[in-house]
């Protein structure tokens, strides 16, 4: 499943550079996720490094693109070129 950050964002910057992937940008008035690019951190990290880092607890599952494991390692597997 991909992640989204919800409105209790801060723009505190510090998930943005974590992101592996470089799926988090800064949208309208909050950080935002791209689930194109969203692995949950498969292929990289044990866990979300933007989870690990937010202070406020903003990032979450996104309900709207619900991806197992292996869907999440196709598609880290996509975005580094390996297939």
């Amino acid at each position: 499943m991909a992640l989204m950050i919800n409105s209790k964002c801060i723009n505190c910057d510090m998930c943005d550079p974590e992101c592996p992937n470089q799926a988090i940008y800064f949208g309208e008035k909050i950080y935002e996720i791209d689930p194109n690019k969203c692995t949950e951190c498969v292929g990289h990290y044990d866990t979300p490094t933007c989870v690990s880092v937010c202070p406020i607890d903003c990032i979450k599952p996104d309900p709207n693109h619900k991806e197992d494991l292996d869907t999440l390692a196709q598609k880290y597997l996509r975005l580094t070129g390996q297939i």
